[in-house]
């Protein structure tokens, strides 16, 4: 591996950027589009009285920039030629990912749904290589055009990151399964079509087998969304959902019978390292913004950047910046060579330190900008709020430390130890 980016790379680099400034900026900026990024973001975005779920209005600004990345060829980037990607390498897709998240808030990379110019599609690579062909041609294109979207039901109201203790339940009932049980945090249920649901087949509680991952169509009888959690970070798409004696194909089974949680952890893998990828990029935002400001305020007759107490905190953040892009950046090559199966520590250690990184980066940012930056007219409320959530989400750091240490003790990973 090159320390320095393949020249290419940054070409593509700078043809994004000029993508976004011809296209996307200017539709930010008009028809007042800037409210839902300038201090008014939350209120802008959140229809209050439909259960704190995104309003139409902001929806409709984000699916006209996919619409605009997609017909420039930018959307789709990560995803394999066969489903009309640019066949681009996880390697690459880390870098992407950080450069946009370094440039701020803006139309181009809102993480709180996940839409971005560069798409983010972990279900597609899980239809991939899950699907079956039917599954592939009913689900991968109206998923990427948006006229289908597909949820991912694996958190329940007792059940976290302890996916193997689920306790939704599925029977075969002749050709068919009768699903029972209920999801919490079912994130995009406002607009799902369908929701992949992991529900126990056999087994016993805490087995990893046993699990598998259903295609339930969201208009299925018995098929109910509750709820909608209101959350530090507003608006709310995460629904509670029940199901009672929803009834589904066998086609349904997404992948093999009794090896959901396969299906699962591709998923989580794809979101986790672009997670952390993000997170870097926003840190080294909030990073740059801070010395930026330190420079140009002046307190006491002498401009901030020349104290200590400012200077040390910064370099400090800045130092495990530059370690944690490395660490990103190496895990991403090798996932582009390697199982991820054999490297899931390597991406739970990118995850848990670039998640912390920029909620301690946007928390100091708030400190050096003073009462400025703890107003929504600064931008580091809104990522502190937006990335403290991927601590949790995707499997709780805690969890993510449990699967380095199980690699690192040899209780699993390619190295186990009987």
């Amino acid at each position: 591996m090159d320390f320095p980016l393949p020249e290419g790379l940054v070409a593509l680099l700078a043809d994004l950027d000029g993508f976004i400034d011809a296209e996307i900026v200017p539709l930010q900026q008009q028809d007042d589009n800037d409210r839902f990024f300038d201090h008014r973001r939350e209120y802008a975005r959140t229809d209050f009285d439909a259960g704190g779920t995104p309003r139409p209005e902001w929806e409709e600004l984000l699916a006209e920039m996919t619409r605009r990345a997609d017909r420039a060829g930018w959307l789709r980037y990560g995803l394999p030629e066969e489903v009309g990607g640019g066949g681009g390498s996880e390697f690459e897709m880390a870098v992407i990912r950080e450069h946009l998240a370094a440039r701020g808030l803006g139309l181009h990379n809102d993480l709180q749904n996940e839409s971005s110019v560069v798409g983010n599609f972990p279900v597609v690579h899980m239809l991939l290589q899950f699907g079956t062909q039917q599954q592939r041609d009913e689900f991968l294109q109206p998923v990427l055009s948006g006229d289908l979207r597909i949820a991912f039901a694996l958190t329940e109201p007792e059940h976290g990151s302890d996916a193997t203790w689920l306790e939704t339940t599925a029977v075969r009932d002749g050709d068919d399964w009768v699903l029972n049980g209920g999801k919490r945090f079912n994130s995009g249920m406002h607009t799902a079509t369908h929701d992949v649901v992991f529900a126990r087949t056999s087994g016993e509680p805490g087995d990893a087998r046993g699990i598998t991952a259903f295609l339930v169509p969201t208009d299925t009888p018995g098929f109910s969304v509750d709820s909608y959690w209101w959350t530090f970070n507003m608006p709310s798409d995460h629904a509670e959902v029940s199901l009672t004696d929803v009834r589904v194909p066998s086609s349904a089974i997404l992948g093999k019978e009794g090896a959901g949680l396969e299906a699962a952890q591709c998923f989580v893998h794809e979101n986790r390292i672009r997670q952390a990828a993000s997170g870097v990029g926003a840190a080294q935002y909030c990073i740059d913004r801070s010395v930026e400001y330190a420079r140009e305020r002046v307190t006491f007759g002498v401009p901030l950047a020349r104290r200590q107490a400012i200077q040390w905190p910064l370099v400090e953040l800045h130092t495990e910046a530059e370690m944690v892009r490395g660490l990103v950046r190496r895990t991403a090559w090798e996932m582009d060579r390697r199982p991820h199966r054999e490297i899931s520590d390597r991406v739970s250690m990118c995850n848990y330190r670039a998640n912390r990184l920029v909620c301690d980066a946007a928390d100091r940012a708030i400190q050096v900008h003073g009462g400025f930056g703890y107003t929504r007219h600064a931008p580091f409320e809104h990522i502190y709020r937006h990335h403290r959530r991927y601590r949790i989400t995707e499997g709780t750091e805690e969890v993510q430390m449990r699967k380095v240490a199980a690699h690192l003790f040899g209780f699993a990973g390619p190295d186990k130890r009987p």
